[in-house]
This record gives C-alpha cells, sequence and structure tokens, in this order.
C-alpha cells in the first residue's frame, strides 16, 4: 500500500481490519433532496469498528457557508477524539461508494497527514464481497464521534482544549482559496476542472442547494466525477482517468474553435 496511491481495496481491509494502526472513518453524507440521514445508517450498518466522522460538524463555523475547512486547531482536536494518532493509517469510506470519503481524505492531506486512503467502492464495495458489517453501536464509539463535534466547538468558543494529541502541518499546495480561483480565472495559470454534471455545468439543470445560480466558474473544464469509476464503482486505472481528462481538453479545444469559427463567420457576413 502507496502512500501515492489514494485508495485501498475491500480485500486489503478486511485482511487488515483490526489491526492497532488501522482506524475506518464512517464519512457518509448524502444532498437533502436524497432524504438520507447518514448517522443513522451507520448506526444501522458500518464496517467493523469505524467510527463516524460528521462532515457537518467538522468544519469552519466562522462562517455560513457549508463545509468550509475548518482551523488547524479545530481539526486536531475532532481527530485526536476520534482517537487518531499521526502513526495510523486512516481508510475512509461511504455509503454511496465514491461521494464524500475523498473530501475526507482531502482534509487529513491538507493538514499533512498523507497515510490516508478512501476504500476503494466504499461500503457498497465491502456489502459485495460479502464481508460482515457491524450494527451494534457501542458506547465508546457512539461517544468518541459525538466527543469530536463538541471538540471542534470548543475550539472556536475560545475554550482550552487539553486533549488535542494528533499534530497538523498545513499543505497550502492543497488548499484554494476563493480570492486565488478569481485570480486565476484572469491569469489563467492553471486548469479549474468542475467535477459535477454536465447539466449543471451548462446551467441547464437545476442546482440542489436552493438559492444557488447555475453554470460554471469561467475557464473551467467539465469532467463529471461519476465517470472516473467503473460500475461497481471502483476508481478507473490510472491510464483510465489519463485518457478521461485527455479527452475533456480535447472536447474543450473543439468547442472553442467551433465557437471561434461561427464568430468569425458572423463578422465575415456583417
Amino acid at each position: 500500500m502507496a502512500q501515492d496511491d489514494p485508495v485501498v481495496s475491500a480485500q486489503w481491509l478486511h485482511l487488515h481490519l483490526g489491526a492497532p494502526d488501522v482506524k475506518v472513518l464512517d464519512a457518509s453524507w448524502y444532498m437533502l433532496v436524497e432524504n438520507r440521514d447518514p448517522w443513522e445508517e451507520y448506526q444501522v450498518a458500518h464496517i467493523p469498528g469505524a467510527l463516524f466522522f460528521n462532515i457537518d460538524g467538522i468544519v469552519d463555523q466562522k462562517t455560513d457557508l457549508p463545509h468550509m475547512l475548518p482551523s488547524e486547531e479545530a481539526f486536531a482536536a475532532a481527530v485526536s477524539a476520534l482517537d487518531i494518532k499521526n502513526q495510523d493509517k486512516v481508510i475512509v469510506y461511504d455509503g454511496k461508494g465514491f461521494f464524500s470519503a475523498p473530501r475526507v481524505w482531502w482534509m487529513f492531506r491538507v493538514f499533512g497527514h498523507n497515510k490516508v486512503w478512501v476504500l476503494d467502492g466504499g461500503l457498497p464495495q465491502w456489502r459485495a464481497s460479502g464481508f460482515d458489517l457491524g450494527s451494534a453501536n457501542p458506547d465508546d464509539a457512539v461517544l468518541k464521534s459525538k466527543t469530536a463535534n463538541k471538540a471542534v466547538e470548543r475550539v472556536y468558543n475560545g475554550e482550552l482544549t487539553n486533549t488535542i494529541a494528533f499534530k497538523t502541518e498545513f499543505q497550502p499546495h492543497l488548499y484554494w482559496t476563493l480570492e486565488k480561483v478569481v485570480h486565476n480565472v484572469a491569469a489563467k495559470n492553471y486548469q479549474q476542472v468542475d467535477a459535477r454534471s454536465k447539466g449543471r455545468f451548462d446551467g441547464v439543470a437545476p442546482e440542489p442547494r436552493e438559492g444557488v445560480r447555475s453554470g460554471h466558474i469561467p475557464g473551467s473544464k467539465c469532467v463529471p466525477f461519476p465517470e472516473m469509476f467503473d460500475g461497481a464503482p471502483r476508481l478507473l486505472s490510472a491510464e483510465e482517468l489519463r485518457q478521461k481528462f485527455q479527452q475533456a481538453v480535447h472536447s474543450m479545444f473543439i468547442q472553442e474553435f467551433l465557437l471561434t469559427t461561427l464568430l468569425l463567420s458572423v463578422v465575415d457576413l456583417a
């Protein structure tokens, strides 16, 4: 298992499940329109020994915007409450296969913990492999998950937290602010990628969040994230992923060429 590989298989996790330095997190989260409660689903069925990572709770509590990255201290406090140490290997999964788990994978990486992987195919692949599920909820597991949320609140309330054991090291190259994106729209130093559906990208499909405008950031290329997986869903190979991104670049080039040709034709007719 290499640190530059973002996923581990269900077979690998089954083989190493229960090792003292392997910590499993259920990071399930769903859109409101799906009418699913990740905490309730976790309590009904989860990978044995997994703790629940609350994406709605372990966030920046100084803003009304959803799911903004928490401070280093808040993240460290939450992770410490989940009994995760810097030497631990962290495996993250979600109930859809590949949806919210990569978000938590990124959070660990942006705070300097590279020993983190997403379970390839998530809970659906674990089920399909025939491995056992846990349904009992030990008081310790429930307490840790709730304590993690409380730890974040205490940090933002300015209360001293003496139980922070997890050490963070912020990686600024993995984090972009709104100001950096706005600058890049004009400078075009980096290629922006929009992982939403083509309909949302084009502004013809409604946004699932009320009050959010349709469309996309200028200069972005659309590479819908469901196209990154097979039907399991498991992550495509590196070569297949490379082809997907190359196709997106080629498609955008063709669109820009056709648009330019059309505009020149209009000018010529004028």
